[in-house]
């Protein structure tokens, strides 16, 4: 059965051949569609096309000529809007994946042979692969796999909670008036304030800090949370620091790597790939040398980590609590509680687990959406 990615763009290549302008950013819309709304008729499946891929009533006529083509669906304009159409006009061409015992169908998805009774066409559409592995844990993936998933996972959008800023704006309900803006506008009525002028502080997102670990306990989701901090290098006033023995600042080198070159960058930048844990002294290392100097004032940061650590529980435990009196939420991303049977039983886990505002797996991609919104969540009184 067709795969999404083949028959978006088999259709697309199809279009663009008819004389549809169809370039990739369509392409990339037309598959999301797909992918939200799932259409199970070729009713359905015309409608987001219809929405993504086309921008001019002029294209409509050769865009239905070309869906008849490739899905089997009806030629005629009219037909799809649900008026009388010619049945000449009807194509009978299909692709070889349509589903055995379907013919030409319209645009409600009901069969137009001869003397059948009217009923739902199926679409000659299986679920998509992404579907299937966006279940599946990280550690389980191939890299080939994974690599199908990095183009949705640069898709994600990662969002901190908005501060307020010391700039300012306009606004008619402020609580506080702009005595400047207010006695500049009273010239024009011989210095007598008639209108008051009000502003409100502006809001800005709160920085993101990320804390990843790459040793050799986190190895099997270390390619896929890599994704994940190129998606945070993208976001704004973002940080991405590497952890094993040692701490390694990577927010330069995925910021000016490509996204197939990004691992490579990462592994020569923390020579320390693959080690042992520390993180308690990496804590204490990020809070001395950054920390201090206001880097994570305020700042939302997420701690990825699976909490096995060779140094005593009780300095960590001191760190984080250091880390959590100036940070504005501390998120710990452990992908081994999604386990059923995880318990908190790891000494450096346990130590951590009181100064968290959230822990969180986001051991496979379905699971990314709860860390998304954890770092979105307001703070948590501890």
């Amino acid at each position: 059965m067709p795969d999404l990615p083949e028959l978006a763009a088999s259709f697309t290549a199809a279009l663009h051949d008819a004389g549809i302008a169809v370039g990739p950013d369509r392409t990339r819309s037309f598959a999301r569609a797909l992918t939200l709304l799932e259409p199970s008729t070729t009713r359905d499946l015309r409608h987001c096309a219809l929405a993504t891929l086309v921008s001019d009533p002029e294209q409509i006529e050769p865009f239905d000529a070309v869906f008849g083509e490739v899905f089997g669906g009806p030629a005629d304009p009219g037909a799809q809007r649900g008026q009388p159409g010619d049945p000449a006009r009807s194509l009978p061409h299909t692709l070889p994946g349509r589903v055995p015992g379907t013919h030409r169908a319209t645009a409600d998805g009901r069969s137009r042979e001869a003397g059948a009774e009217q009923r739902e066409a199926p679409l000659p559409l299986a679920a998509s692969p992404l579907d299937r592995l966006a279940t599946r844990d990280f550690a389980d993936l191939s890299p080939d796999e994974l690599a199908r998933l990095s183009d949705v996972m640069r898709t994600l959008v990662l969002r901190t909670p908005t501060r307020p800023s010391r700039r300012r704006r306009t606004a008619h309900h402020g609580t506080r008036v702009d005595v400047r803006r207010t006695l500049a506008i009273s010239r024009r009525t011989g210095g007598y304030p008639l209108r008051l002028r009000r502003f409100v502080p502006r809001t800005r997102p709160r920085d993101l800090i990320v804390l990843c670990d790459i040793s050799g306990s986190m190895e099997p989701y270390a390619r896929a949370m890599l994704q994940l901090l190129y998606c945070a290098t993208r976001a704004a006033h973002a940080e991405v620091f590497t952890f094993a023995t040692r701490l390694t600042r990577l927010t330069p080198a995925l910021r000016r790597a490509r996204p197939e070159d990004a691992l490579a960058r990462a592994g020569r930048a923390a020579p320390d790939w693959s080690g042992g844990t520390r993180i308690a002294d990496c804590l204490a290392e990020f809070n001395e040398r950054f920390g201090r100097r206001g880097m994570a004032h305020g700042a939302v940061v997420a701690i990825i980590s699976d909490g096995w650590d060779t140094g005593a529980p009780a300095d960590l435990a001191t760190h984080m609590a250091r880390l959590s009196r100036v940070a504005h939420r501390v998120v710990w991303v452990n992908p081994r509680t999604a386990s059923p049977r995880y318990r908190p039983l790891v000494a450096g886990m346990a130590a951590a687990l009181p100064y968290c505002d959230a822990v969180v797996s986001a051991h496979s991609f379905a699971a990314l959406d709860e860390f998304t919104t954890a770092l979105s969540a307001p703070r948590r009184r501890r």
